[in-house]
């Protein structure tokens, strides 16, 4: 058995297959584009409604509507048309050329049309990009193939690729979500030499700076503060080096005022530390407000930290069922089962736990004060302290498995630590 589960395919009630959840993945957000649909299908209408709520989509705006190339026609002759126009025309293509025409005397030049047609023909196909349609596709099409061809319209391919976000949160205060964060994102930066950045994001309670023994004079709140001067510089001014491939944006963790914040507070920050590097982890409060609901909306993984207890099983059924909703094409949230085995304390078996969420633990890690104590009070990580203790071993595979890596060596572990840290075998 291995530390770790391996596979982490999505729930099929989470709108996405496997295949999709892999290709999306690789896409960047689409900026502030207005896009219409109009679509003859269901078959149409409904990877364009699920396209239209994924979170590479946040800062789109998407209107479907019913009808094919006359009814858009029609629509644009009283008004004005948007960046996209996406038409299904089940018209042969003899009429789908005239019907076309009627719809180019009122779209504005700079529009840009795709068309979704029920003929598999290669001179339509070369007729309609010669008469300038940007992209003709074949239904039934996917979500995947959707959010593809939008991508490749709107975003420049030269463009850098932007860092990939972990966001860690705990379904309870004081369950250690702060401390998985901060060892798996030295892990990241120390097995791979890849650089990491943590955004610690709770400004008046942080703890990132104490636990990597930093005291820096500016953080992550100068940059919230003041998003308008926000760029590749600045950020670099704020960064305090925790080694030589790790950075923290470290919160203030002080109370000389208040941090309430609009939604949107961290998106500029986020985007602007994801230029810059390969992989950020955001250390993201227990508190539920409008930024730590578009924050976790628009990670690219959530890590959800937990402890087996009642209280942590109800919040995280919370968490899952609303990420759900939020992120309707991507794959189920990822859980850490923490401080397992508290001596003399009532818990949840981890599989009790586990199995009304309907998610496999990636780690269960045992109940060890003196080991993360230690760790804490020197400012170091776990790794720094003992690595081949087997919860630093347990970090580590955490770190493989959230960066895509999958070959990990079976360990064999001994005691109630070994235990606890055995989960399912790879499939």
């Amino acid at each position: 058995m291995d530390n770790l589960a391996y596979e982490h395919e999505p729930a099929d009630d989470y709108g996405a297959t496997a295949r999709d959840v892999a290709e999306l993945n690789a896409l960047r957000p689409v900026p502030r584009v207005s896009i219409h649909a109009f679509c003859e299908t269901e078959g149409v209408a409904k990877p364009v409604e699920r396209a239209a709520e994924d979170r590479r989509m946040a800062r789109a705006h998407v209107r479907v509507m019913r009808g094919g190339v006359a009814a858009a026609a029609e629509f644009y002759a009283a008004n004005p048309t948007p960046n996209l126009v996406l038409v299904e025309s089940r018209r042969s293509p003899a009429d789908m050329m005239v019907e076309l025409e009627q719809l180019a005397e009122v779209c504005d030049p700079s529009t840009r049309v795709v068309i979704v047609g029920h003929y598999n023909d290669v001179s339509l196909y070369r007729e309609l990009i010669r008469n300038g349609i940007s992209e003709y596709m074949v239904a039934p099409v996917t979500l995947a193939d959707l959010m593809t061809v939008i991508s490749s319209l709107f975003v420049n391919p030269e463009a850098e690729p932007l860092g990939r976000t972990l966001a860690f949160v705990g379904a309870k205060g004081g369950v250690g979500s702060s401390t998985i964060a901060h060892n798996v994102a030295w892990a990241i930066s120390h097995l791979f030499q890849s650089e990491t950045v943590i955004a610690d994001m709770d400004l008046p309670f942080g703890t990132a700076n104490i636990n990597f023994d930093q005291d820096p004079t500016q953080g992550i709140a100068e940059a919230v503060f003041s998003p308008e001067r926000v760029d590749e510089v600045y950020l670099d001014r704020l960064l305090a080096k925790c080694s030589e491939h790790l950075s923290l944006l470290a919160a203030p963790s002080t109370l000389d005022r208040v941090y309430d914040f609009d939604a949107d507070a961290f998106s500029s920050v986020v985007e602007v530390v994801q230029r810059t590097a390969p992989l950020i982890v955001l250390d993201v409060p227990h508190t539920w407000n409008a930024w730590t609901r578009d924050t976790l909306a628009h990670a690219d993984e959530v890590v959800l930290v937990a402890t087996p207890e009642l209280a942590n099983l109800r919040n995280t059924k919370n968490l899952v069922d609303t990420l759900k909703r939020l992120r309707p094409n991507d794959a189920p949230p990822r859980l850490v089962l923490n401080q397992v085995a508290v001596p003399k304390r009532p818990e949840i078996e981890p599989a009790d736990f586990s199995d009304p969420l309907g998610l496999e633990p990636l780690a269960i890690i045992p109940f060890e004060p003196q080991l993360f104590g230690t760790a804490s009070n020197n400012g170091r990580m776990l790794g720094e302290m003992d690595a081949s203790h087997v919860i630093a071993q347990t970090v580590n595979d955490i770190a493989h498995v959230l960066t895509g890596r999958m070959e990990i060596r079976k360990k064999e572990t001994k005691g109630l630590a070994g235990i606890l840290g055995k989960l399912g075998k790879k499939k």
